[in-house]
C-alpha cells in the first residue's frame, strides 16, 4: 500500500533509501517521541537531541566526509528525513532546517578554513543552525530587508532586527542576510556566531502551532561581523537565496504532502472503528465519499511530488515546478486536515488527537517559505 493508502508503487526510492528511512524511524521512536509532548509544552527541544541526531548520522549527510559528514550527495536521503518527521507529526528539532536550508551555504558558499570551523559541529550536532531573513516588515518580498551591515575597516558592523526565525534560541551559528550596498538586490550572507556582543535573542513567539520548535525575535546592536565570517561575494546573497529556494520549497511540499497522508491514514482507522448513528462513520456514504476525494487527491499530488523529487536529485527541477508543488501541497494538507478533523467531531479538537495538533501546526506551511500568493505568482511570471 502507498502513503495514502492506495497500491500505486512509489519509484523514487531504493534499497538503501528504505534502510535510512528505518533509521529515521527509530531515532524518531526511541529519541523523540517519548519527550515531544514536553518539548511542546516547553517550547523548546532537549539540547542532546542534536548530538544524538548527529551520532545517527542523521546530520549532514552531504558533507565531505573528511569534516564528519556522510559524503553522500543524493538529495533523497533529506526527502526521507522530511517524510518521516512529518509523517509522525514531528517539527522539532528541524533537521531538515539545518540540512536542507542552511546545509547548502555552509558546503558551496564557504573557504576552506570556514569549513574547518563549522562543519564539523555541524554534522555532530555540537554546533545548531539557523538562517534569519525575515523581518518585521519584510517576509516574501526580501527586498524590503532593512538589516544592514557597513564596512569598518576589515569587518562589518550589523544592526537591524528579525523574525520568526526558528532555531535562534539554541542556534550556535546565525546566517544573517544584510544590506551592504545602495542597491535593492546588494545583500550579503554573513554568519553570526553565538555570544557575539550585540548580538540578543529576543521572547520567544507564542506560535499556534509547532509549539516544540523554538522561534525567536533577534536584535544586531553594532554586532561587529569579521570580513572572514562572509559567506561567498560580498554582495551577492539575492543570487544565493533564489539559488536554495527550489530546494527549500520542494523540503516543505514534500513534508506539508508527507503529513497530509499520516493524517489521512489515521483517519480512515478512525473512521472505520468509530460507531455512530447504527454504523461505524466508514459505513456512511458521505463519510466514504469524502474519503475518496481525499484519497484521490493525496495520491495526484504523490505522483508529482515524487517527479520534482527524481527531478530535483538529478538537477533538473525548474522553479515554477517547486513552487507548484510547494502551494498545491500545503494548500491540499490544510484541507485535508480540516476535513479529517471535522470526521472526528469533538475528538478532533483536542490535541489528545493527531489530528488537532496537526490543524495548527500544518497552517503555516503555506506561508513560509512563500506564501501561496508569491508561488502563483511565480508561476505566473513564467507563462507571460
Amino acid at each position: 500500500m502507498g502513503p495514502s493508502g492506495l497500491s500505486m508503487r512509489r519509484e523514487v526510492f531504493r534499497g538503501e533509501h528504505e534502510e535510512f528511512r528505518e533509521l529515521v524511524k527509530t531515532f524518531l521512536a526511541r529519541e523523540v517521541l517519548p519527550h515531544y509532548a514536553q518539548w511542546e509544552s516547553d517550547g523548546l527541544v532537549d539540547r542532546d537531541v542534536w548530538r544524538v541526531a548527529g551520532k545517527h548520522g542523521l546530520l549532514g549527510m552531504d558533507v565531505d566526509a573528511v569534516y564528519g559528514g556522510g559524503g553522500e550527495s543524493d538529495y533523497r536521503y533529506h526527502v526521507v528525513i522530511s517524510e518521516e518527521f512529518a509523517r509522525a507529526g514531528v517539527h522539532a528539532p528541524s533537521l531538515s532546517l539545518h540540512n536542507e536550508i542552511v546545509g547548502p551555504y555552509l558546503r558551496t558558499l564557504t573557504t576552506p578554513e570556514q569549513r574547518g570551523r563549522w562543519l564539523p559541529g555541524f554534522c555532530s550536532g555540537e554546533l545548531v543552525t539557523a538562517i534569519a531573513i525575515t523581518e518585521p516588515d519584510a517576509g516574501s518580498d526580501l527586498s524590503r530587508v532593512r538589516t544592514t551591515a557597513r564596512r569598518s575597516g576589515g569587518d562589518f558592523v550589523l544592526n537591524g532586527r528579525k523574525t520568526f526565525i526558528s532555531h535562534a534560541e539554541q542556534a550556535d551559528l546565525l546566517l544573517v542576510v544584510a544590506r551592504t550596498g545602495s542597491r535593492d538586490t546588494e545583500f550579503s550572507l554573513l554568519a553570526v556566531e553565538r555570544g557575539t556582543p550585540g548580538l540578543t535573542v529576543g521572547k520567544r513567539i507564542d506560535k499556534i502551532g509547532m509549539r516544540a520548535l523554538d522561534t525567536c525575535e533577534l536584535a544586531f546592536d553594532d554586532v561587529i561581523v569579521p570580513a572572514g565570517n562572509v559567506l561567498g561575494t560580498e554582495g551577492r546573497a539575492m543570487a544565493y537565496l533564489i539559488r536554495n529556494l527550489r530546494q527549500e520549497r520542494l523540503w516543505i511540499a514534500t513534508s506539508a504532502l508527507a503529513g497530509a497522508e499520516s493524517v489521512f491514514e489515521e483517519t480512515v482507522r478512525y473512521c472505520r472503528d468509530r460507531e455512530v448513528s447504527g454504523g461505524t462513520l466508514i459505513s456512511h456514504q458521505h463519510t466514504r465519499f469524502v474519503l475518496a476525494e481525499l484519497a484521490t487527491s493525496l495520491a495526484v499530488a504523490r505522483t508529482f511530488t515524487d517527479r520534482c523529487v527524481a527531478e530535483h536529485a538529478d538537477g533538473r527541477l525548474g522553479s515554477e515546478d517547486a513552487a507548484m508543488a510547494k502551494w498545491w501541497n500545503t494548500e491540499l494538507a490544510r484541507r485535508t486536515v480540516d476535513r479529517c478533523l471535522q470526521l472526528h467531531g469533538g475528538y478532533g479538537f483536542t490535541r489528545d488527537f493527531r489530528v488537532g495538533r496537526e490543524f495548527v501546526d500544518t497552517r503555516v506551511q503555506t506561508i513560509y517559505g512563500g506564501t501561496t500568493e508569491v508561488m502563483k505568482e511565480t508561476i505566473a511570471q513564467s507563462l507571460i
